[in-house]
């Protein structure tokens, strides 16, 4: 499978020829179990941010187009043709911003490709482990395509430093990838697909800067498209085989003169089947701004060690200096965060949070959790004394390790003039600092218990720990839609 003009495979056929062997020889034990807990942590985010609004309106949205029933859509009883299910899934994924990340991109890999993956092995009918590998390779290339593109002198992606969103532009093509893969597509129809979706991914991340909710819906349309052009490929539309590294192509288009096209090539290619960026994932344990973690780990570590955080006088939050103006600035609004969700994205709240957490409550999942982010809970005097004690300041070493860690360290100055200090390095929920099976599911059922009963809760977290068994993915929908209405 070569392109015309030249006997060298393009990196799009490369990319085919792996997704092909990878369907037809399976994943490791040790693959598998990794994407199953990314299912689970996907399915308890998206339960949870069923109270969401765009989470609603684009479900509206899609019962309103109807069509023929195929695919389960979250928090309904009813299902939707494949496309508009992952549509409506896909939201619900990124809507809480808890969804996992892959480092040093910063894409959100999973909440594209899982909702896609799903939609098409319930359509298609199938298996559990198939299921597992499409979702593998489709998390790896959308993060392979995202790492072509990072820029390390620059410490960011040239998508986002261009205003795109990497996450649902490189998310579109590694959900078409995985689509085809369960739609049994050959390599030169999984070629096509990818050819075809580079057409459909988009994203623009303003909204960061000045608000709207539409960035929710970035990944249910990178799924959506996926979908869409794994099906257009498997009724023969075909895409160009040059489509990534080509003259007129996705990087060129995307990234103009920032592209190099051997070096796109490269990052896409080497080691496929042998290095899995896929195992870099970062899981969240906290519904918070990334940046803020390591803080909270380290306000928890304090409040451990037997610190009364009333003792507290002053307390100083080191953290990589990139990551201030998120967290930190200006000074006084991070203080006093105007609502919930301003207080997720503040260094000095989340401090206090943690010093203020019950990780011992089950509601409380691994220890801060939805309700510390509440309008109620960001004006609660208890938290807002404790984050005006707090300094944020510019650590060096935190520095050099980001962005392949987002680390902190967190002094506290005691009333009698002595001090506490941890130091976090490494992320928990980190490759290096894995939450096991049990951390992810607790956090799973923190998230979904808000919409189905704890019966319903257990029967789904159990379908999707054996999906690697299943002979199709039909117990695993039959608990996703009595847990999401409770019923």
């Amino acid at each position: 499978m070569t392109d015309a003009s030249t006997t060298v495979p393009t990196a799009a056929q490369h990319l085919a020829s792996f997704a092909a062997t990878a369907r037809d020889t399976g994943l490791s034990a040790g693959l598998h179990d990794k994407v199953t807990g990314h299912l689970l942590d996907l399915l308890g985010n998206s339960l949870a941010a069923l109270p969401q609004r765009p989470g609603a309106a684009v479900r509206q949205l899609a019962e309103e187009w109807g069509g023929a029933p195929a695919a389960t859509v979250i928090g309904s009883a009813t299902s939707l043709p494949a496309p508009s299910a992952a549509l409506v899934n896909g939201t619900l994924a990124h809507s809480l911003d808890f969804d996992d990340t892959h480092l040093p991109s910063v894409l959100h890999p999973s909440a594209s490709v899982l909702p896609a993956a799903l939609a098409t092995a319930e359509t298609a009918g199938a298996s559990g482990a198939q299921l597992l590998a499409a979702g593998a390779v489709g998390i790896e290339i959308t993060c392979r395509l995202g790492m072509a593109q990072y820029d390390p002198e620059l410490g960011n992606s040239v998508f986002f430093d261009r205003g795109l969103h990497a996450t649902a532009i490189c998310g579109a093509i590694g959900a078409a990838v995985a689509s085809a893969m369960l739609r049994g597509l050959d390599a030169d129809g999984i070629c096509s697909a990818i050819g075809i979706a580079a057409s459909m991914g988009s994203g623009i991340i303003e909204a960061n800067r000045t608000g709207g909710t539409v960035k929710r819906v970035h990944c249910g349309w990178a799924a959506h498209a996926g979908v869409v052009a794994a099906d257009m490929a498997r009724l023969g539309l075909t895409g160009p085989p040059t489509v990534l590294e080509g003259r007129f192509g996705f990087f060129q288009a995307f990234c103009g003169d920032r592209f190099d096209a051997h070096a796109v090539v490269a990052a896409t290619t080497e080691g496929l089947g042998e290095r899995w960026e896929l195992s870099r994932l970062f899981i969240k344990p906290y519904p918070c701004n990334h940046f803020t973690h390591a803080g909270v780990d380290a306000a928890m570590r304090i409040r451990a060690r037997g610190v009364d955080p009333q003792r507290i006088a002053r307390l100083t939050l080191g953290v990589p200096e990139p990551v201030l103006r998120t967290i930190a600035e200006p000074a006084d609004d991070k203080a006093r965060p105007r609502s919930g969700y301003h207080a997720a994205f503040s260094g000095p709240y989340t401090v206090a949070a943690g010093l203020l957490a019950q990780p011992e409550d089950p509601g409380h999942g691994l220890g801060v959790f939805h309700q510390d982010f509440t309008d109620e809970a960001a004006a609660d005097p208890a938290r807002l004394a404790l984050a005006a004690r707090v300094t944020c300041v510019a650590d060096e070493e935190c520095t050099a390790v980001f962005p392949y860690q987002f680390p902190a360290v967190l002094t506290a100055e005691l009333d009698d003039g002595t001090t506490v200090t941890e130091r976090v390095m490494v992320n928990r929920g980190s490759p290096e600092n894995p939450l096991d099976a049990t951390e992810l599911t607790a956090k799973f059922f923190a998230n979904a218990l808000g919409a189905g009963d704890e019966r319903a809760v257990k029967a789904l977290a159990d379908a999707v720990w054996h999906i690697a068994a299943a002979p199709d993915t039909a117990e695993l929908t039959r608990a996703l839609s009595a847990a999401a209405t409770g019923t």
